[in-house]
């Protein structure tokens, strides 16, 4: 179950934050493959990379450190979901 912690941020708009999405903790099972591929494959490394960027954005405005909008949000939420898809393609195979 993951944690949540509400909190405000800078328009005072309340945010659930879930445990953390690093791809890491997403695969845990899968930690070795993706070192492999991140050294290995570099159209994984850009994926790989992208989602993080998109993590730590998202994070940003959860912890209220980078006001947005609510459709903003939802938006890089639904970007992060699609990278993650993408990689675990590139992880079962």
């Amino acid at each position: 179950m993951p944690l949540k912690k509400q909190f405000l941020n800078h328009k005072k708009k309340t945010y659930t934050i879930m445990q953390k999405h690093d791809l890491l903790h997403e695969f845990p099972e899968m930690k070795e493959k993706i070192h492999e591929l991140k050294t290995s494959d570099s159209r994984f490394r850009k994926f790989f990379d992208e989602y993080h960027e998109v993590d730590h954005a998202i994070h940003s405005i959860e912890t209220g450190a980078t006001p947005t909008t609510d459709e903003h949000l939802n938006e890089l939420r639904k970007k992060r979901v699609g990278l993650k898809d993408s990689i675990y393609e590139f992880l079962k195979k």
